[in-house]
Order: structure tokens, then C-alpha cells, then sequence
């Protein structure tokens, strides 16, 4: 994932696509429903990574 934006709110992600501290990103260990990519762009999905604000949100509400 080359973007460092959010396809959804278009804040930063912060995405780690390199090995990281530990060698994984925090959305290695995120489960995400699968309902929150139809809030992706068609031109964004699998190439831009949604930040942990938004998915939270979604999960907040589907609640």
C-alpha cells in the first residue's frame, strides 16, 4: 500500500507496509467487517489502507 491516506476520511492511515518494529501494522491484528469497504472508492480498493479512526467508527455503529 503506497498511499499514507485514508480512502475513506482522507486523514493519514499510518500504514506501515515495511516490516515495523515488530514487523506488522497495527491492522495486521484489526479484524475488518467486510461492509466497510463499500465506503472505499472503487479506484482505491486493495490499493489504499483504512485508518484505525475509521474503522472504530464503523464498528461503533454497526453496533
Amino acid at each position: 500500500m503506497a498511499n499514507k491516506y485514508c480512502p475513506i476520511c482522507g486523514e493519514e492511515n499510518n500504514c506501515m507496509t515495511g516490516p515495523g518494529e515488530h514487523g506488522n501494522c497495527w491492522c495486521d491484528m484489526e479484524e475488518f467487517p467486510n461492509g466497510i469497504f463499500e465506503l472505499v472508492p472503487v479506484e482505491s480498493r486493495r490499493k489504499h489502507c483504512i485508518c484505525k479512526d475509521c474503522l472504530n467508527k464503523y464498528k461503533e455503529e454497526q453496533q
